[in-house]
């Protein structure tokens, strides 16, 4: 059986990981022995004629697509131009946007025919040995789908207790080079739930309450797998890294034993971090540890059952400081009961902690005890456009505040972060020489990744990679970069020596190669660098 999963588009401004629950469920079909290939529209142009160019060639069975709610739309417009491309595959979502939206998915796009709900490998184990046959569906936990126009629930799906069962995540089957090229982290997870109540996250939902960990020593064998690749920054993508801290420090441990050397983040809360901890965090390579603070009310914060204190706050950046290891706090505005007030607390609050920090605006997604008991909180959602949930903008209101002063208090932080990379990018482009080496340089490297957002985004090196040996001597590689690099130069008219050094350093990585083939050179990025 042929499955083919898609990776729905998704902002690369976000600097999107290579995406790990596909990366699972594929390798939860190629267990069952499913062929499988992952169709990438993360980090490669989507267009319906590029997409059913490849189902022809490949003549899937299935098509099953993941997404979060951002991106629900475009994974289920691309199913659906599936599914009328060939009536006759089976088309699979999953996911925490459709996990708890499927009525309304199912309703709404009849194309679709299955919804994975939670946790989806050993659902796709049982959907494999009943070989897909619809008429047996209904004997399969953890999914919804329709019968005689009505959508069936089955029996809700058990939590799978022991994750060492789970086949390593199928990484293989990724352009991992794009990625790298852009340097995106790669992420793993070492332990799934979150014994949290915060009412604006799925998490808890989605995971469950009880944190199930990974071994240690199974983790560090995956991280071994991924260093393979010659990826060099990992991010641990628990909702929980340090949920049990003992736990923790073993997987920090098993680092030290097979000594390896990398970089990696890790999301913690401010109430489960000890000296001890993040010493050992810091000694195997650990450069930042993210803290969802949300509020610097602490109203605001028991309202949403964040469980902290602004005071455990101050002492978890206090020890960050003290260890060495740098925090990243993050906000929320827009929390039910937000007022000026309260954002101008947070935004105190903030400043005062002398770390980095960023806001992001409440989008309550589908899941979400805000969303589901809306009008126990007060807080008024003014829109369901999906598209609009990407929390970079104000879809919420209260009693006290509108959606517009909330984006303004936003948009007058980003502003002022903002404004002195504005002054960098000016004087670099005037060449005023007011710019000190140093801020050239990350104007520099700005530009580099915005250039290779455009090779992916555009499709630039598949689509304009190619031309005649006629053109060069067939033995000056050289010449043939140069010619590259003067195309590409020309489509997105930026400096040349900007085009120059980021193609060349992108070849030197191996990230992009050249094949010749009779009378022409075809440039192409490399699947992965696999050692």
């Amino acid at each position: 059986m042929k499955v083919a999963i898609i990776a729905p588009p998704y902002p690369l401004e976000e600097a999107p990981a290579p995406p790990l629950g596909i990366s699972y469920v594929s390798a939860a079909f190629e267990a069952a022995g499913a062929e499988v290939e992952i169709f990438d529209y993360i980090v490669s142009q989507y267009t319906p004629d590029k997409l059913r160019e490849r189902l022809d060639r490949f003549k899937p069975d299935i098509v099953g697509a993941t997404s979060v709610t951002l991106n629900f739309k475009s994974a289920a417009e691309i199913v659906r131009t599936a599914k009328r491309h060939n009536p006759s595959v089976i088309t699979i979502m999953g996911g925490p946007h459709v996990s708890f939206d499927a009525i309304n998915v199912l309703q709404s796009y009849p194309e679709i025919d299955m919804i994975v709900i939670g946790e989806g490998e050993e659902t796709i184990k049982e959907l494999m040995l009943i070989k897909m046959i619809m008429n047996k569906w209904s004997n399969v936990k953890g999914i919804a789908f329709r019968q005689d126009n009505e959508v069936i629930f089955t029996e809700p799906r058990e939590l799978i207790s022991n994750l060492d069962t789970l086949p390593l995540p199928a990484r293989h089957l990724l352009s991992l080079s794009r990625y790298q090229a852009l340097g995106f982290p790669v992420s793993i997870i070492t332990s799934r739930g979150c014994p949290y109540q915060c009412i604006f996250c799925q998490g808890r939902r989605m995971v469950g309450k009880k944190v199930r960990h990974r071994s240690p020593s199974l983790v560090v064998d995956e991280i071994e797998n991924i260093l393979s690749y010659g990826i060099t920054r990992i991010n641990v993508a628990d909702d929980l890294f340090t949920a049990n801290k003992k736990r923790a420090r073993k997987v920090c441990e098993e680092i030290q034993r097979r000594s390896l050397k990398f970089g990696w983040s890790a999301f913690s809360r401010v109430d489960t971090m000890d000296k001890e901890t993040l010493e050992i965090m810091r000694d195997t390579g650990c450069d930042s540890v993210g803290l969802g603070i949300e509020s610097g009310n602490q109203e605001i914060l028991d309202r949403i059952k964040k469980k902290i204190t602004l005071d455990e706050t101050r002492r978890a950046i206090k020890i960050c400081k003290e260890v060495g290891l740098p925090a990243h706090a993050y906000f929320i505005a827009g929390l039910p009961g937000e007022s000026p007030q309260s954002l101008k607390d947070t935004k105190e609050f903030a400043e005062s902690l002398d770390v980095p920090f960023g806001y992001h605006l409440l989008a309550p997604f589908p899941g979400t005890t805000v969303r589901e008991n809306i009008d126990e909180y007060d807080l008024e959602i003014l829109t369901d456009d999906w598209d609009q949930y990407d929390a970079n903008r104000a879809i919420v209101k209260t009693s006290k505040i509108s959606s517009e002063q909330i984006a303004e208090f936003v948009a007058e932080y980003d502003k002022e972060v903002n404004d002195g990379w504005e002054d960098f990018l000016q004087q670099y482009k005037n060449k005023t020489g007011k710019n000190t080496p140093e801020e050239n340089f990350m104007v520099e490297g700005h530009l580099r990744t915005d250039l290779i957002y455009k090779l992916l985004a555009q499709d630039i090196i598949e689509r304009y990679g190619s031309f005649p040996t006629e053109s060069f001597q067939k033995n000056s590689s050289d010449e043939s970069v140069d010619i590259l690099c003067r195309k590409v130069q020309k489509i997105t008219d930026m400096e040349t020596h900007i085009v120059n050094n980021t193609l060349k350093s992108l070849i030197n990585s191996g990230y992009i190669k050249s094949q010749l083939a009779g009378d022409k050179i075809t440039w192409h990025w490399t699947h992965n660098n696999k050692a």
